[in-house]
């Protein structure tokens, strides 16, 4: 594995990145002593994407007063609650 002193790798750093993307790993030294090794990242998985259900289902027409009663009952009671 190539060793590059710290000076070089601030000369040259986006050659080496380039370099280290490609699969060509590469040892950072000060003072000769080494310090960091760089590696080339492995992709992150990809991950679900939003939508991906799309044409799957329907949504009602009415879905923002769906069960309306309903909920207003369970907060507020029904009338006949109110007659006992």
């Amino acid at each position: 594995m190539k060793v590059i002193n710290i000076h070089q790798a601030k000369t040259h750093l986006s050659r080496l990145v380039e370099e280290a993307a490609k699969g060509q790993s590469f040892i950072i030294a000060k003072a000769g002593k080494p310090m960091v090794q760089v590696v080339r990242l492995e992709p992150a998985p990809e991950l679900p994407r939003s939508g991906f259900m799309r044409g799957r289902g329907t949504i009602p027409d009415d879905f923002d007063t769906l069960m309306e009663k309903e909920i207003e009952e369970m907060f507020y009671g029904t009338d006949e609650d109110d007659q006992e």
